[in-house]
């Protein structure tokens, strides 16, 4: 393995001899972050190690080893350096004290046994798009994970939203290193697997089924970091991981390449529209409310224009008499039929105490509030519209198992 050094003089002489004696090569060395990012085309190192303090790591460092398909590593030695490291969203860190073999074992992504590792059959990935105005996406994305994990599946949650991530808050989960970055940055050279998936992920404990989340970016300025090739890498590996990964996107569907004659630079909408045109299904969310129709019905002519999987499910949630008049859900079906061709929608109640109740306590709806009527709908959206079916015919002892698992309700 070839070898870059960016370290103090005392750390770095150490390091290199026990590099050397392990048989890698040290192809090149500095003291600045800015040097070293300016040789790294030159010398096209493997792994990167650098301290983690400012003069020798910066976000220039990171994006050159990115750009080489170099492996950065850094060695922190105070909470100030942490703090730095988990700024610039690099999850490859190690303690400066760490002995050699665990850098050495950083360094070069050593592989194990993970989860989804040894799959047969790749998972599914599920999209779960709506227009702008807080249709209520990620409640449905968080709550859709957590009853597809109610059923023993293997459930990967991932917020891929350049424009307001919000899974980490929703779920209480430490966001300073978003998991979904790291990740493209790892597709990004190379490095990506079943294991580094794992590792860059946190996971939600629940009562009903664990599973696991790669939180979104902190700022919204991070957003070229998602670019279409790497969140396209990125959900190949996730079918490889999971059974079912779940992505939280954004509203926007614009082809804002056609706003600029720089073709090769990023796009702010690449993630959603590649989540979209990579997904094998997408959960369409709209709001129960004439402006959230209206929205609705706009974005879901350039959702079809942009999707290749013909699943898509069209959810409308927020459900009530007061915002749609009387019989909501048969005004809602026949306006949609009627201005969008869509049959057979999937209807949520808008139970806010229950929801409110989530979000305060940050955690899923199944948790939070296992008999509301919201958790209901989305508990049979993911029995009825995305699990295979079950064979039939279905005994009630096997249907009051499947219910059992699902958090108790008849």
């Amino acid at each position: 393995m070839r070898i870059a050094l960016c370290l103090p003089v005392a750390l770095e002489n150490e390091l290199a001899r026990e590099a050397v004696l392990s048989g890698h090569r040290i192809v090149v060395r500095s003291d600045a972050a800015d040097e070293l990012a300016s040789r790294l085309a030159d010398s096209s190192p493997d792994a990167v190690l650098a301290s983690a303090g400012h003069r020798y790591l910066n976000a220039r460092l990171l994006a050159e080893s990115d750009a080489v398909g170099a492996r950065l590593v850094a060695l922190t030695a105070s909470a100030a350096e942490r703090r730095h490291v988990a700024e610039l969203g690099l999850l490859e860190t190690v303690e400066a004290t760490a002995g050699w073999d665990r850098i050495e074992a950083l360094a070069t992504a050593a592989t194990s046994a993970a989860p989804g590792a040894g799959r047969n059959a790749p998972g599914r990935v599920i999209a779960i798009w709506g227009p702008p105005g807080a249709p209520g996406r990620t409640t449905i994305a968080v709550s859709l994970a957590a009853e597809l994990a109610a059923t023993g599946a293997d459930v990967l949650l991932c917020d891929a939203d350049t424009h307001s991530a919000s899974i980490a808050p929703a779920l209480g989960l430490l966001d300073e290193s978003p998991g979904f970055a790291a990740a493209c940055r790892l597709a990004g050279n190379g490095t990506l697997t079943a294991r580094e998936l794992d590792r860059v992920s946190q996971r939600y404990e629940s009562s009903t089924g664990a599973f696991r989340v790669l939180t979104g970016i902190g700022r919204p300025s991070r957003w070229p970091e998602l670019s279409a090739e790497r969140v396209e890498e990125t959900l190949q590996q996730c079918r490889r991981a999971a059974d079912y990964t779940v992505l939280d996107i954004s509203a926007s569907l614009e082809h804002d390449e056609e706003l600029t004659s720089d073709l090769a630079a990023p796009r702010r909408n690449a993630a959603t529209i590649t989540a979209v045109r990579t997904a094998d299904e997408v959960i369409a969310v709209g709001a129960a409310d004439p402006l959230g129709l209206a929205r609705f019905l706009r974005g879901h002519v350039d959702l079809l224009e942009t999707a290749t999987t013909d699943t898509i499910t069209v959810v409308v949630n927020k459900v009530r008499a007061s915002a749609i008049g009387m019989t909501p859900h048969s005004q809602i079906a026949s306006t949609l039929h009627r201005f969008g061709g869509i049959a057979s929608p999937v209807l949520i109640p808008y139970d806010r105490q229950a929801v409110d109740a989530a979000l305060l306590s940050a955690r899923t709806l199944p948790d939070a509030a296992p008999r509301s009527a919201a958790r209901t709908a989305i508990r049979d959206l993911a029995v009825k519209r995305i699990l295979p079916p079950v064979a039939t015919p279905a005994s009630r002892q096997s249907r009051r198992r499947l219910n059992a698992r699902l958090g108790g309700l008849p």
